[in-house]
């Protein structure tokens, strides 16, 4: 499918989309099922063969089956009906700018969203998202191939301050934080805390605390919220971003806007010519 033209109207409606989405998550609650399908739309990609990436096909009943994405099918259904509203908005940038407006009202960073995402109705083989019962080589494995780094997962990792596991989902139960609908560094400071009882902590979790290049992050995020707000709202960007080169939205406008500059100064001059021509 072709990328959408961002033009003034498009950007028109990503505003109304944008505040579509602030009245739904703030009223459902919802922020952290939105962001679990920003990132699991996103999270395909694979930087070799540039295929999967933040392209909505999370929304083909193929992929909406994989078992990652267990209990997404409320979360896309949440954004139908803002699509309905919007039809000309991609399904890509809607995931995405979900994504973005859960961390905003949950009260975490503002993460810069730049619209202009096609939609692909062609799914990744499953397998490409994280699985919660492993390790560090894993993550590694599975990051490093979208492009991202270790400081990409420790961040990422953090959004882990919202919501909770659910059994028929993931197989796990509990949320990590004592505030799961509250977006701060909480989640690094529960896992430094040998005594977090009643929070979950996944052996993908505890990789971060039990490897050295991991936990350098994790321990500078429990003690620096800013810090960890600034590298969130870094990696959030890229991992929304993964496969897609933005097009300057108003790129039109400006030659239209360069012409009729040109034509003023060529009037003004003119004017000019006259009135020295009438003193002479």
């Amino acid at each position: 499918m072709a990328a959408p033209v961002v033009d003034a109207e498009y950007l028109k409606e990503i505003d109304k989309v944008r505040r579509d989405l602030r009245a739904l998550i703030s009223s459902k609650h919802c922020a952290p099922i939105m962001l679990r399908l920003a990132w699991h739309d996103a999270g395909t990609y694979d930087a070799k063969t540039k295929t999967g990436g933040p392209n909505g096909s999370i929304r083909n009943e193929r992929e909406l089956n994989h078992s990652a994405n267990n209990g997404l099918k409320i979360a896309i259904e949440f954004c139908e009906a803002v699509k309905a509203k919007h039809p000309q908005i991609t399904y890509a940038d809607l995931y995405q700018l979900a994504g973005v407006v859960a961390v905003e009202v949950t009260g975490g960073p503002t993460v810069d969203f730049v619209p202009g995402r096609k939609d692909s109705v062609d799914s990744p083989e499953e397998g490409r998202l994280p699985d919660a019962k492993q390790g560090p080589p894993h993550l590694r494995a599975i990051f490093y191939r979208m492009g991202l780094s270790d400081k990409d997962i420790v961040a990422l990792s953090g959004a882990h301050t919202l919501g909770r596991a659910h059994p028929e989902r993931s197989g796990f139960e509990g949320p990590w934080t004592r505030d799961p609908l509250k977006f701060d560094n909480s989640y690094y400071v529960e896992l430094l805390n040998k005594e977090s009882n009643g929070l979950l902590k996944l052996p993908t979790d505890m990789a971060l605390v039990e490897d050295p290049e991991f936990r350098q992050y994790v321990v500078l995020y429990a003690e620096d919220e800013e810090a960890f707000f600034a590298d969130y709202a870094a990696s959030h960007k890229k991992l929304s971003e993964l496969g897609f080169t933005s097009t300057p939205p108003s790129s039109g406008f400006n030659l239209a806007a360069m012409g009729v500059a040109v034509a003023t100064v060529v009037l003004l001059l003119g004017y000019v010519y006259e009135v020295g021509r009438r003193v002479k």
